[in-house]
């Protein structure tokens, strides 16, 4: 069992979402966990094949799945095309995010000039500067920084130590994680005789709405135009986004992926965790790249992308390194051997 949430009836889940009820739709349902663990009075789901073993013998009360898993379920079944999705949906019904009272709690610290709506709540120990923008229903929790000229659009929520750096511009709906910086200065240094100068940082951080980020994500400020995520776009834990970068509408990144300066980013794109893209890139709309891929070229047409080697038994490893050591003489032999060797029709 993960959690438990107030007792909801089997049959009003299923109109929320659209889902078919195969059971008794005045069945109680408490709480939700997975096909192993469930209890009775909780709700379970099967997306994945390689979980359908546990379907037989699962305690839930209902489960939701596809309609050819149907057929397998000892319990009611809320039926979807995509069980995944039904149950996302379900569980936001089932565990409504929590209501905040309005205010600014006493020890944080606003500036007189911040424009913050009577129904935001400012929490403990946050810092509002000068200028600060904030709209209705937004949640700001402990610990927040928000420097000055910036703008947070209705019902964002951030929850707690999210620091926005100054004229950053966050849209509506968005959720920003714990330990995520906005606007912090890209890596931009000028070598000046083999010291670095630091080349000012003059761009901004533009958020579109019902955008989400991670633990932890950096996302550095433009260093002349601006850094810009779009509509829904949503960044997994530990992700850098450089100076520069564009992702476009609904792209989802994993996390411990980095994006290098001036890259841009197609829509519904995927790139999977520990990707890594190098700068200056164009990335078209519905890319997909594995886990730990490294793109060092642009990709303007759909498809699906893998670059890297997959791990192997170590001493394997280095005797394929070893070999690859030796492709670039290898492929001059080759090709000297092109052009010194006759065929056997040449002598005629």
């Amino acid at each position: 069992m993960v959690s438990r949430s107030s007792a909801t009836r089997l049959g009003d889940l299923a109109k929320a979402v659209g889902a078919k009820l195969l059971g008794d739709p005045e069945t109680i349902i408490t709480g939700v966990g997975t096909l192993q663990a469930a209890k009775p009075g909780e709700l379970s789901f099967l997306s994945n094949a390689s979980y359908r073993r546990y379907l037989a013998t699962t305690r839930a009360s209902a489960v939701i799945l596809h309609d050819r898993d149907a057929a397998g379920c000892p319990v009611a079944a809320l039926v979807s095309d995509n069980p995944y999705l039904a149950y996302a949906r379900t569980a936001d019904k089932l565990f409504p995010r929590k209501t905040f009272p309005p205010g600014i709690d006493p020890s944080a610290a606003v500036d007189q000039t911040a424009i913050i709506d009577d129904s935001a709540w400012i929490g403990p120990c946050s810092v509002i500067g000068e200028g600060v923008r904030i709209e209705s229903g937004v949640y700001l929790g402990p610990g927040c920084v928000v420097e000055e000229n910036c703008s947070i659009g209705a019902d964002s929520r951030l929850v707690a130590n999210v620091t926005l750096c100054r004229d950053t511009d966050l849209g509506q709906r968005c959720l920003i994680h714990p330990g995520a910086v906005l606007g912090a200065d890209g890596f931009g240094l000028a070598n000046d005789e083999g010291r670095w100068i630091k080349v000012p940082q003059l761009g901004r951080v533009r958020v579109g709405d019902d955008v989400e980020i991670g633990a932890n994500t950096t996302i550095d400020r433009g260093a002349l135009e601006d850094t810009v995520l779009h509509d829904g776009v949503k960044l997994d834990n530990l992700i850098q986004i450089a100076h520069n970068v564009e992702i476009g509408r609904h792209t989802a990144m994993a996390g411990c992926s980095a994006v290098a300066g001036s890259t841009k980013i197609g829509e519904h794109c995927t790139i999977g965790g520990q990707t890594g893209l190098v700068g200056h890139l164009t990335i078209g709309d519905n890319v997909h790249f594995s886990a730990a891929t490294l793109v060092t070229r642009s990709f303007t047409a759909a498809g699906y992308y893998s670059g890297n080697l997959p791990a192997m038994e170590n001493a394997a490893w280095r005797r394929v390194v070893a070999r690859l050591r030796k492709l670039e003489s290898m492929a001059r032999d080759m090709k000297f051997l092109k052009k010194t060797s006759k065929r056997p029709d040449e002598d005629r």
